[in-house]
């Protein structure tokens, strides 16, 4: 197995790699390579005699800084590629190919950042979108146990009801308090027992995984962009520094203040 410089070594020349033939003139800042791998390697672990490697990847900026990052969306994508790639080649193992995204911190000095590395939370396909079957209108089904949001790494959203709305507005279900996102910007539908996303014809876009979408399945791990505010999908509720608490009803806001939010159960006559 390859040292963690030779590794970063690799890295390093796959991203000159894939960023000249994607993004020609484009160069990566110096430490996202080295921050990237430390990433990596401190959250290996061994499970059935394989290495597995993370697969989600959150690069945490200053909002002034994340710019350029939201102007080049191919970026992310290409970062993930030669984490993919190099990973491979050290015969670690992936759940699903990595995703990278982005997430703010006013807090952090302009020049710095920060990454952190997780597993999803089951081994998943792709994200796929919608089939005809389903454009029609929701085929309403079960809703899933133990699905959650989580908001900006930080706070948690239990998912239980089988139409939720996002964004500015107040009387959403999920008030998420951030300029860039629409007043309604975006639905989770149950369809067939999974939740299915849709973008409400917002002006910053949805994304699922850095590829723009109307509608898309989720599948847990998937990296939602909502116009540059991060959610990940998941179906169990994680362990560590990520905790819930607390309840709220629709049209309570999500900010940095709240650690976590639970969406209230609708009542039967509400269903």
């Amino acid at each position: 197995m390859a040292s963690i410089d030779e590794f970063e070594s690799r890295l390093q020349s796959l991203l000159e790699v894939h960023l000249l033939k994607h993004l020609p003139g484009y160069k990566v800042e110096d430490g996202i390579a080295q921050q990237l791998t430390a990433a990596m390697h401190a959250n290996l672990k061994e499970e059935n005699g394989t290495t597995q490697a993370p697969n989600i990847y959150v690069i945490v900026r200053n909002p002034s800084s994340l710019a350029r990052w939201h102007a080049k969306p191919r970026l992310l994508k290409e970062l993930a590629n030669a984490l993919y790639t190099a990973g491979k080649e050290a015969g670690f193992q992936f759940s699903t190919k990595p995703a990278v995204t982005t997430s703010e911190d006013p807090a952090l000095p302009v020049k710095d950042l920060s990454i952190s590395a997780s597993f999803s939370t089951e081994s998943v396909g792709e994200t796929i979108g919608m089939n005809s079957e389903t454009k029609s209108g929701p085929v309403a089904g079960e809703i899933p146990s133990n699905a959650f949001l989580i908001i900006n790494g930080k706070q948690v959203v239990s998912l239980n009801r089988s139409v939720i709305n996002i964004g500015r507005r107040l009387d959403n279900h999920v008030v998420i308090d951030d300029p860039r996102v629409s007043r309604a910007h975006a639905q989770l539908r149950i369809v067939k027992e999974r939740y299915v996303l849709f973008d409400l014809n917002s002006n910053g876009g949805t994304f699922v995984n850095g590829e723009r979408t109307v509608q898309s399945v989720l599948y847990p791990g998937d990296v939602i962009s909502l116009a540059g505010v991060t959610l990940i999908f998941g179906q169990d509720l994680p362990s560590g520094p990520i905790t819930k608490e607390g309840e709220t009803e629709p049209g309570s806001t999500i900010t940095g203040k709240q650690p976590a939010a639970l969406l209230e159960k609708e009542e039967d006559n509400d269903k």
